[in-house]
């Protein structure tokens, strides 16, 4: 398998620790859809990372289309409960962790907009959505290890993902100070292998 991605994306980086976590070979392909010679619009027409190419030569994207695919393959340990009801409970822990990152990764696109085209009121707008979903995962946390059940899945991956990137992009918005039920789940994500190593560069 081959995926390509940039260092610094969260999404690439929830793939990454996927990968790390079940212990699937692959290849990294650093490619940022930002440079002029990106390969990425080739394979992802949205043009956008991570893509995955199977072995098969099949492309896969987004992030939650590639986690998806690759619970297909049976590696563990499982990041999908097998019961359909719950596996959608985790895809929703998943998918407000993301709508998290999404937001984050609007409010850093607005910042770097020109002085007369940046919108204060839509850093605004991104920032209030962030805490919001901050405050709805620590109330669904509720002092429990995982998100979703007894184990690590891809609902608390996406979570963990989430507030580093918060950490990279926004370390002036206090996540820790605002929503401290957040810090324990946190500290225990951050020091797994598969996060550390896939730690993104500053800058």
């Amino acid at each position: 398998m081959k995926l390509l991605a940039s260092l610094t994306s969260p999404y690439a980086r929830k793939i990454r620790i996927i990968l790390a976590e079940k212990a699937l070979p692959f290849e990294l392909v650093i490619d940022s859809p930002w440079e002029a010679n990106t390969r990425v619009p080739e394979l992802n027409p949205l043009g956008k990372v991570p893509v995955l190419v199977a072995d098969s030569g099949e492309t896969f994207f987004d992030s939650p289309v590639i986690a998806g695919y690759l619970e297909t393959l049976g590696a563990p340990p499982a990041l999908l409960p097998g019961d359909a009801l719950d596996a959608v409970r985790v895809r929703q822990t998943e998918a407000l962790a993301d709508g998290v990152t999404d937001a984050a990764v609007t409010a850093l696109l607005e910042s770097r907009r020109p002085d007369g085209e940046r919108s204060a009121r839509e850093i605004a707008r991104q920032r209030d959505k962030i805490d919001r979903g901050l405050a709805e995962l620590e109330r669904r946390l509720d002092d429990r290890h995982w998100f979703n059940g007894g184990a690590m899945m891809l609902g608390d991956i996406a979570v963990g993902v989430a507030l580093g990137y918060l950490d990279l992009r926004f370390p002036d918005l206090d996540w820790r100070g605002r929503h401290p039920g957040l810090v324990p789940f946190a500290e225990r994500v951050f020091a797994r292998e598969s996060f550390v190593g896939t730690r993104p560069p500053a800058g």
